[in-house]
């Protein structure tokens, strides 16, 4: 292998991999490491893809690492990676251990590891970068100003590395996925077990803990909500949106669904009992009930500073909503809506209702899964208002909610499967099995 004899793993992360004709094609996220002994040797890499997929790359598909670069020779496999029941990932299972100097000296914590080539070209764990826990009122910890000094050290001075799970710090692990959207997030929650899951559940803010609620199955997410203490819970709710938070609590035990409710905001838990009285699959069942809503007399600019808000979805921020008031639902009379193209086409200082698109296409609450799919479909529409009998404004439906009742209950749980297109290459097929064997075969090595 051409390359540095040694590496350290918290600094490899993120690394772009490099295909043999220097064509990128992920970043390193972890290694997998192999226990033996006291010891453990790298079997491989889990690689981000495009798409967010994380692939397993053997370590014998690696000929280069250096500093900002992996390179490997072939391709990779694209199945999602999974870990092994005698696997550790050094990221996700190590970094931040906590310790015991062989010396006596006290506790620290994992901050790196290095990992050297031996002779035989396999990569074994060697040093590890620790910090010394502070000791209270110790002429070192002032020294240090709080902090605990800094050491390298062998595997041989330290106990417990490979403890359990529990010893590792969730603030830390969740500052290496800080950069991932809910949805990725939501993935490694899902592959990790309960008690983890409830630890950097813990160490999540309730906005963005709310956000990875959103995108797990339903099982995992009520799972995670009765476990939470209730406060905490109805404060996650809050933050959800009304539509999500109604479809979780119906899945919740009707005691704790009304504990949960109790201790909400009133105006929010009213929100959710609300949409709880529609049918999952309407319309009613699947809107927002805080879609962007402006008087007619609101200028152009001001509707343009209320789509830009981070927090909104493209969906959400797609239309404006001209309604009299109140501006709250369920609103006074609907006059129309704008489109967010529109929006950019007229002079800021222009009243909205002057360019409202009257010729809506609206829904009753009790409108069925297939009508709001086939209004979308037939005006290409990314989000359709609900409206009352009278008229009022209620919610809107966006297209994303209506994906999310039209895929399979259990979808955020399938792996994706590859499409092939145009001839079949037999030879190809038979080639990437045989590298596929191979690849097993060094993971079982």
């Amino acid at each position: 292998m051409n390359s540095s004899s040694r590496f350290y793993v918290a600094r490899l992360a993120g690394t772009s991999v490099f295909d043999p004709l220097g064509d990128p094609v992920g970043r390193v996220r972890d290694v997998v490491l192999s226990p033996h002994g006291r010891g453990a040797r790298a079997v491989g890499m889990v690689v981000e893809v495009p798409g967010k997929r994380r692939v397993f790359l053997p370590i014998t598909r690696i000929t280069s690492i250096a500093a900002g670069q992996v390179i490997i020779s072939g391709i990779l496999n694209v199945r999602r990676f999974e870990k092994r029941s005698a696997e550790l990932l050094a990221i996700g299972d190590l970094l931040d251990r906590t310790v015991t100097l062989t010396d006596g000296s006290g506790e620290a914590t994992v901050e790196d590891m290095a990992l050297d080539e031996n002779r035989h070209g396999d990569w074994e764990l060697s040093k590890l970068y620790i910090r010394r826990r502070k000791r209270s009122g110790s002429s070192l910890a002032k020294l240090m100003g709080g902090r605990g000094e800094t050491l390298t050290v062998s595997l041989d001075e330290v106990t417990g590395l490979f403890g359990t799970q529990a010893e590792q710090s969730a603030a830390l692990l969740l500052a290496s996925y800080e950069d991932l959207k809910p949805a990725d997030l939501g993935e490694i929650f899902q592959e990790i077990d309960p008690k983890r899951r409830l630890e950097l559940a813990a160490e999540l803010s309730d906005d963005r803990l709310a956000d990875v609620l959103e995108e797990l199955p339903e099982d995992t997410r009520v799972e995670m909500v009765t476990a939470l203490e209730a406060a905490r819970a109805a404060d996650v709710l809050e933050e959800m949106d009304p539509d999500d938070a109604a479809d979780l609590v119906q899945e919740l035990p009707e005691g704790v669904a009304q504990r949960l409710l109790a201790l909400m905001e009133p105006e929010e838990a009213e929100d959710v009992r609300r949409l709880m009285a529609y049918d999952e699959y309407t319309a009613g069942g699947m809107m927002t009930t805080e879609p962007l809503i402006v008087a007619p007399e609101t200028p152009v600019a001001h509707c343009l500073a209320m789509i830009s808000r981070e927090e909104l979805s493209p969906a959400h921020a797609s239309t404006v909503h001209v309604c009299r008031s109140p501006l709250e639902t369920p609103t006074g009379r609907l006059l129309g809506i704008v489109h967010f193209q529109h929006l950019l086409r007229e002079r800021p200082d222009r009243p909205v209702g002057e360019i409202v698109d009257s010729d809506r296409h609206d829904l009753a609450p009790t409108a069925l899964l297939h009508d709001v799919t086939r209004e979308m479909a037939t005006y290409n529409l990314v989000s359709l208002p609900v409206c009352d009998a009278e008229g009022r404004l209620l919610g809107a439906v966006t297209v994303d909610d209506v994906l999310d009742h039209v895929l399979p209950e259990d979808w955020r749980e399938q792996d994706e499967q590859p499409t092939i297109t145009g001839q079949i290459d037999l030879s190809e097929i038979a080639r990437r099995m045989d590298e596929d064997s191979s690849d097993d075969d060094a993971r079982e090595g």
